[in-house]
């Protein structure tokens, strides 16, 4: 039986208006899920495990403001197998039950001191240079996919405007994508602010990637827990990812919360 009929049998057949994917420190979200029906990823065929502290590796569907969702509680990385398609089956799995859009999370560094740790940022666009494409050895013409708008403009107003009735501060900028796990250099992060990158982090664009081979519509969030490498007196930590994420937990539910209200049905 594949995922997708598993969470059908599970959770019913009724609509699913987004998914949304939880990163590090931001798992808390799904425990506020009403009528929740939980899944582990172990219990759905394809779905990956996530080994990586702070992510639990969890589907929850329910209801959040009103919209029927599915709160996906954390991600396999690239770094834990090599693997930048780890996160297709999951996608794919999305695209069967018809959700229509994907909001994802992350925690990342800075790499503008005024944007400091605890800051919200809204992604307009990516870069990803230094990482395998999740697409490459795929067939047929449609992996050719344009990332023109790649996180949708309607989608980054709607957080915008979520963002302001819920009296948070928004940023809004380029998110880098590295594989890690080893943090950047700091030469490494002086040359992605001289490519125009504002975050840098580990995560994410895999999945924009392949959500829109798939046809969802995308948005982006990210916590930001530290300045990148070079830009503080200390080096980043795994542990100061976490302990920041988790004490901007609050501010992060309060934007997803508000973009799920504005967010108008297609």
């Amino acid at each position: 039986m594949t995922a997708a009929r598993i969470i059908r049998a599970a959770a019913g057949d009724a609509p699913i208006a987004c998914a949304i994917v939880l990163g590090t420190g931001l798992g808390p979200l799904a425990e506020e899920v009403e009528e929740p029906v939980a899944l582990s990823y172990a219990d759905l065929p394809g779905f990956p495990p996530v080994g990586v502290s702070g992510h639990a590796g969890r589907l929850v569907i329910g209801t959040l403001e009103g919209r029927r969702v599915a709160v996906l509680q954390g991600r396999a990385h690239t770094y834990e197998s090599g693997d930048p398609r780890v996160m297709k089956p999951v996608i794919d799995t999305l695209a069967a039950l018809g959700v229509p859009r994907l909001l994802l999370t992350n925690a990342a560094g800075s790499l503008k001191p005024d944007m400091p740790p605890g800051s919200i940022m809204a992604i307009e666009d990516h870069i990803a240079l230094f990482g395998p494409n999740p697409l490459i050895g795929l067939k047929g013409d449609d992996r050719f996919v344009p990332m023109n708008g790649a996180y949708d403009p309607v989608l980054r107003r709607v957080i915008a405007g979520g963002a302001a009735r819920r009296r948070v501060a928004l940023f809004e900028g380029v998110y880098a994508w590295v594989t890690g796990p080893s943090f950047e250099t700091p030469a490494e992060i002086r040359a992605l602010r001289t490519l125009g990158a504002d975050a840098v982090g580990m995560s994410t664009v895999p999945e924009v990637i392949l959500a829109r081979h798939a046809g969802l519509a995308v948005a982006g969030l990210s916590m930001i827990t530290n300045l990148a490498a070079g830009l503080a007196p200390h080096a980043p930590s795994h542990a100061e990812t976490k302990a920041v994420a988790a004490a901007g937990a609050s501010a992060m539910e309060a934007v997803i919360r508000g973009f799920l209200t504005e967010c108008i049905d297609d």
